[in-house]
């Protein structure tokens, strides 16, 4: 049963057609202070902040989820792993990409291509440049 205290709402009326209050769920549950403001947030959005309540109760999520599940930053090996690589085949991509970008870079320049070429086209470009009757 509902006290006398969660009939009355003080500064506006976007709680009061709600069948709970979020003040009584969030004190009933014995919440916490940003479980609670996400709660009242999430709840009076559409009759009251709209956007900004969503982005208010984001917010006390983001505080819960960082005080409750901080980060633990992964080993070198773990990322890898994650990544589905190795760590020679991450390196050796990686030194592929240079090449790659070391060739298209000198072909602009050139002014043999353009910013928008297609990687397809790109290769087609180097092997004719690599050609030795042109």
């Amino acid at each position: 049963m509902t006290s006398k205290v969660y009939n009355k709402q003080i500064g506006g009326s976007h709680y009061k057609d709600m069948v709970m209050q979020p003040s009584e769920f969030i004190n009933k549950n014995k919440l916490q202070f940003a479980e609670g403001n996400a709660i009242k947030y999430i709840c009076r959005h559409a009759h009251k902040g709209e956007v900004q309540d969503l982005e208010k109760a984001k917010h006390y999520i983001d505080m819960i989820i960082e005080r409750d599940y901080p980060l633990v930053p992964m080993t070198e090996e773990e990322e890898y792993r994650n990544a589905g690589i190795t760590k020679e085949e991450a390196e050796t991509s990686s030194k592929e990409w240079i090449k790659g970008y070391k060739e298209w870079k000198k072909l602009k320049d050139k002014g043999v291509i353009s910013d928008k070429v297609k990687l397809k086209e790109l290769k087609k470009i180097i092997e004719k440049e690599r050609c030795p009757h042109n």
